[in-house]
């Protein structure tokens, strides 16, 4: 994990956070409720747009990302915990949160589909997953040129991965969408989740 790009990461995403993002985040996340778990929160991006919540823990393995976050944790207005950790092997309980949100983190995430898994084991049965990611693209010049692009966007921005087929991912997982939005003619999604699972 690199030092340069996080420190670059809030100046080169301003712009677009200023112009749309913070508006998407901020819908998303007014269907957070209870006890809730973020993964990847990085900067902290997230935290001043916590409303009716109880709790957020916020996982993040990068300690650069987290160093930054902290100026962002005093603006929120929730209880806020931020702990050093991947998402693929959490450290909690199954069945310990209302909410899971992932927001603009599993384009970078190794092991994407363990990642999903270990969701579903951590949020409460009918509990709510939500998600803003940015996927690969359904036209197929575009999803090609994704495609191409990907290995030598991976090494600049610290991993990330610019055709992850996130989606279908939650799909492949036994995950119910209840709600979908596309942004920028499908680069990027938000998706409302429902984790259907039985009782222990």
């Amino acid at each position: 994990m690199g030092t340069l790009f996080p420190a670059l990461y809030d100046f080169f995403m301003k712009p677009l956070e200023k112009r749309k993002f913070i508006s998407i985040r901020r819908k998303l996340l007014n269907n957070a409720t209870g006890d809730v778990l973020e993964l990847g929160s990085g900067t902290g991006i997230n935290f001043p747009l916590y409303q009716d919540v109880h709790h957020v823990t916020a996982i993040e393995p990068n300690p650069n990302m987290t160093n930054r976050a902290h100026e962002n944790k005093k603006q929120a207005i929730v209880p806020i915990e931020i702990v050093q950790v991947g998402a693929e092997k959490l450290p909690f309980e199954d069945n310990t949160y209302d909410t899971v949100v992932a927001t603009l983190v599993f384009c970078t995430i190794p092991n994407p589909e363990m990642a999903i898994q270990e969701m579903k084991r951590v949020c409460k049965p009918n509990g709510t997953i939500l998600m803003f990611e940015h996927v690969k693209m359904q036209n197929p010049f575009l999803s090609k040129l994704q495609d191409w692009l990907t290995p030598a966007w991976k090494k600049v921005c610290d991993g990330c991965c610019l055709n992850r087929e996130t989606e279908n991912l939650v799909k492949q997982n036994g995950l119910k969408m209840v709600g979908k939005e596309e942004f920028y003619n499908g680069l990027f999604i938000a998706l409302q989740i429902r984790n259907i699972k039985e009782e222990c």
